[in-house]
């Protein structure tokens, strides 16, 4: 007989509470089980993420590797959103140079200008407008904007990249870089870091935050509006980190920073996120978007832990097992349970 649901519930939020990962703890503590931040215990963990192994090895990586600004994934651009997403609390004058790095580089006299082109028409020195609408690729802009917001950077730089990216917005409200006359639909693969990132500084009543939103909510979340298919197969596969890339977990988790879990568009996908735990319930990731290299393209600093159905991983339960609280789905009594390590 299967155990209990809110026991496996527990045995499983117990485990990632005591993981030697101090950016699970905080997150499973902080997105779960809903401690205070500005606890003198959740203080403590912060500190203790800034000073991880894994935050060294980003920043050691990037230095040794002397990459671009959106070198992949060694570039500012990526170990700042890594830091993000690992919920590093700022203040080390080595993450603060790489956050000036990105903001800079996207605040770029090339950005700042639009002109009207054709498709194929060289324009490296200013965002091309085709059809009407800018070709822009927004996640990159999105994410800025987000490392701008957690790291407590809004300054003159994050409202310039928040207003172009309201006006580089399309009707549909996304956004999209497909440079084809065509193409006049948004891609959610660069809707939802703008999304993440506009929330964050715009908040989630503000017009362009709702528009975009309103995009991934009419395509409930993951799938095609006009025959409920997937909307590519790689959607209905679970990731971490996302990067620049999308799936049902990481829309999901956009939704839940943005103010739209609650709507019932989120059933379908929530369901099938819930259908997607383990017997043992956690959740595995299905592929990655990286390499653990010296050398190559895509090549990452750190393991972000194994992939595989038969395999745990702790980044991508604690990233869903937050969405399902945000979403009210989560079985209770995750309040009498051992907070672990401090």
């Amino acid at each position: 007989m299967d155990r209990p649901r809110h026991l496996t519930a527990r045995a499983v939020t117990d485990s990632l509470v005591g993981s030697e990962e101090p950016s699970v703890r905080y997150l499973v503590r902080r997105d779960v089980l809903g401690d205070d931040p500005d606890s003198r215990a959740m203080r403590g963990l912060a500190d203790e993420i800034r000073r991880s192994p894994r935050v060294a090895a980003l920043l050691d990586g990037h230095g040794r590797r002397g990459a671009s600004t959106y070198g992949k994934w060694q570039g500012a651009h990526w170990v700042t959103l890594a830091l993000v997403e690992l919920a590093h609390p700022g203040g080390d004058r080595r993450v603060a140079a790489l956050v000036d790095e990105t903001l800079d580089h996207w605040t770029a006299q090339r950005f700042l200008r639009d002109r009207e082109v054709t498709p194929w028409q060289a324009s490296g020195a200013y965002v091309p407008i085709i059809a009407g609408r800018a070709r822009r690729c927004a996640s990159q802009h999105g994410a800025a904007l987000l490392i701008a917001a957690h790291f407590g950077g809004v300054d003159d730089r994050a409202r310039l990249i928040e207003q172009r990216l309201a006006d580089w917005q399309w009707p549909d409200g996304g956004w999209n870089c497909d440079r084809r006359t065509e193409a006049s639909m948004s891609s959610v693969n660069e809707t939802l870091l703008p999304l993440r990132g506009l929330a964050a500084v715009s908040g989630s009543s503000a017009a362009p935050v709702r528009a975009a939103r309103e995009f991934l909510l009419e395509r409930r979340v993951a799938f095609r509006r006009t025959d409920s298919r997937p909307l590519h197969p790689n959607v209905m596969d679970l990731h971490f980190p996302p990067y620049w890339h999308y799936d049902l977990l990481a829309g999901l988790d956009g939704l839940a920073q943005s103010g739209g879990l609650a709507d019932e568009r989120c059933e379908r996908a929530l369901d099938l996120l819930e259908a997607r735990r383990r017997a043992d319930g956690w959740w595995s990731a299905d592929a990655r978007w990286y390499r653990v290299a010296d050398t190559g393209s895509n090549v990452e600093s750190v393991d972000w832990g194994p992939t595989g159905a038969s395999r745990r991983n702790e980044w991508v339960t604690v990233r869903a097992l937050a969405v399902l609280r945000a979403a009210g789905r989560e079985p209770g009594g995750f309040g009498t349970i051992s907070r672990g390590r401090a």
